[in-house]
């Protein structure tokens, strides 16, 4: 493929209106496969790093997510980029991406096909079955065991804070992720890590439509911020939270970046 044949792929899977040109470097890098420049709108692919055309695409399309989020956030706020510093591959970036990715094989134009390795299929279910479903399981054993202990404490005059931080030496934000795994009702199959996004949704409609999804085939991160999206479009108290949100991120950003400037003048 050359550098044409890679635009009009991208091109194919999701059409855009902001100029964008794909290079192909002729180089190997340790660091990175791929770079999106948002300034020039350039995806550089190294494609030394790559054995086939589908590692290729894989990583053209990755960072070809870069440059939809970046019309996207352009038309959004008058044709400004995104400060420099700020995340680039948050939730929405890999729901866009997975998303995409999905596209792509609907067209033909990527496969990720486990029939060509007939090992790693069979490892595969072995991973699932035998550490993600029962891992998942011993979750969520644990979780209910952490509600006997917060209750116990409470009955023993003992603060559960310090029996997590120096009893158990357990992470507080942990233990309450694991302790909602033993309250919420969660399909084990999934996974723990996969089992805490899920349980994140607050109907259990959307929790069975999210472990459906999950479970047959799409990415945990665009299930559940699809999920996340629908919802809050429905409740509107929950969009502008949403924003109120971001914007209070945004002036932090903003009031500490101000302090270090007049520190840095104070120093002239």
């Amino acid at each position: 493929m050359d550098n044409e044949e890679i635009k009009q792929k991208l091109l194919q899977i999701e059409n855009t209106d902001l100029e964008f040109t794909v290079t192909m470097t002729g180089k190997e890098s340790t660091r990175v496969n791929g770079l999106y420049k948002p300034e020039t709108h350039e995806i550089l692919l190294h494609n030394k790093n790559f054995k086939s055309d589908m590692q290729l695409i894989y990583t053209a399309i990755h960072e070809y997510t870069h440059h939809l989020l970046t019309e996207e956030f352009l038309a959004e706020t008058g044709g400004k980029l995104p400060m420099k510093g700020s995340k680039v591959h948050t939730a929405a970036f890999w729901a866009k991406f997975h998303t995409l990715l999905e596209k792509a094989e609907e067209l033909g134009i990527y496969k990720i096909d486990l029939e060509e390795s007939p090992e790693l299929k069979e490892l595969t279910e072995k991973i699932r079955k035998e550490y993600m479903e029962v891992n998942g399981k011993l979750m969520q054993e644990f979780g209910k065991l952490l509600s006997q202990a917060h209750a116990l404490c409470e009955k023993a005059n003992i603060r559960y804070e310090d029996y997590l931080d120096r009893i158990l030496c357990l992470p507080r934000n942990s233990a309450k992720d694991i302790t909602k795994l033993g309250t919420v009702e969660v399909d084990p199959a999934l996974g723990f890590d996969n089992m805490k996004k899920v349980a994140m949704l607050k109907k259990p409609e959307d929790r069975a439509a999210a472990t459906q999804s999950i479970l047959g085939g799409k990415a945990p991160d665009t299930v559940t911020e699809l999920m996340k999206k629908c919802s809050s479009n429905n409740d509107p108290r929950a969009k502008l939270e949403k924003e109120k949100n971001r914007l209070t991120k945004t002036i932090e950003a903003l009031q500490q970046r101000l302090q270090y400037v007049e520190e840095s003048l104070e120093q002239l």
